[in-house]
């Protein structure tokens, strides 16, 4: 049984009567579900997942004051709960993964933020997992709505002036890294600059990727299986990456490179972000940063987003 399927069977039939029967005056107060870190949270969560933090848990989440008022008994409750279901127990390394928490305070642990970002600077500063981590896995039951709206908030995506300004600094790193920098660095027998040079742009690209769907881009470990799944590009690009880590030859990763890189300009082409002819991404770039409306950030070196 996969971690986030489990837990909600958990939730259902032991969080929901601990709520009920034992608060019941803020069971309408109370919201559940399972969000955060964790590849159980991704839904990428296996048999090695199982070694921590992970098994039968949820989190509970509580207003400022109603978390004042009854946060440490729910959570003396919660504590009291079962920790074998189904076969399966709950290994613990990190506590803050499942809980009670107040929703303020769980948001900040992630964006450093106790609410949705208001203003563009506080967008184009919060790191993209960090987003990613905290609008994954699921929200159970969430009668009050305090925290689903924040939720939702940060799943409509950046705004697009801060979108567009990580697109166009996504084009020039992806560009400098793979299209200029790898074959330079092979050519000078520099094999350790050739090896970063590769991995920047496979780390780039994909977050590139998750711009252009409107998707946070995940913790490092799980970019590229998570890929797969993006309806632009996504097949695409995680096929062309699992092909430069089989190769060994610098010749047909250049070319990948190439590749992925054309591919993504006739989608960029497709959005109407530019109507250059180049190949060459990091043309594209300030291009791209150029439609960015507010003036301040349009300001901004291309190469920062």
């Amino acid at each position: 049984m996969r971690g986030l399927e489990l837990c909600k069977k958990f939730f259902s039939v032991y969080g929901l009567s601990m709520i009920r029967d034992k608060f019941p005056l803020y069971e309408d107060r109370i919201a559940a579900g399972l969000v955060g870190e964790g590849s159980e949270c991704y839904g990428f969560d296996d048999e090695i997942s199982r070694d921590h933090d992970w098994g039968p848990g949820f989190c509970l989440w509580l207003g400022k004051e109603e978390y004042q008022i009854v946060g440490r008994e729910l959570q003396r409750q919660y504590d009291r709960l079962p920790r074998n279901f189904e076969g399966y127990e709950r290994t613990v390394v990190y506590e803050h993964r499942v809980g009670v928490f107040e929703v303020g305070d769980f948001y900040a642990w992630f964006i450093g933020l106790s609410h949705s970002p208001q203003t563009l600077e506080e967008w184009l500063f919060l790191p993209e997992e960090a987003l990613s981590k905290c609008t994954n896995g699921s929200v159970f039951i969430d009668p009050g709505g305090e925290f689903s709206e924040i939720r939702e908030d940060l799943l409509r995506f950046y705004p697009e002036d801060v979108r567009l300004a990580k697109i166009a600094a996504r084009c020039m790193t992806v560009a400098q890294s793979g299209q200029y920098n790898y074959m330079r660095s092979v050519r000078r027998n520099e094999d350790y600059a050739a090896q970063c040079a590769e991995t920047m742009f496979c780390s780039d690209v994909l977050s590139l990727v998750f711009l252009l769907n409107k998707r946070y881009t995940p913790y490092y470990k799980w970019r590229h299986r998570a890929v797969a799944g993006l309806p632009i590009l996504g097949e695409f690009v995680h096929d062309r990456i699992s092909a430069l880590l089989n190769t060994g030859s610098p010749k047909a990763k250049a070319d990948t490179f190439e590749e992925i890189c054309v591919a993504v300009i006739e989608e960029l082409r497709r959005e109407g972000l530019t109507g250059l002819s180049s190949d060459f991404l990091l043309d594209h770039g300030p291009v791209i940063h150029d439609k960015i409306k507010d003036s301040r950030l349009r300001k901004r070196d291309v190469w920062v987003g």
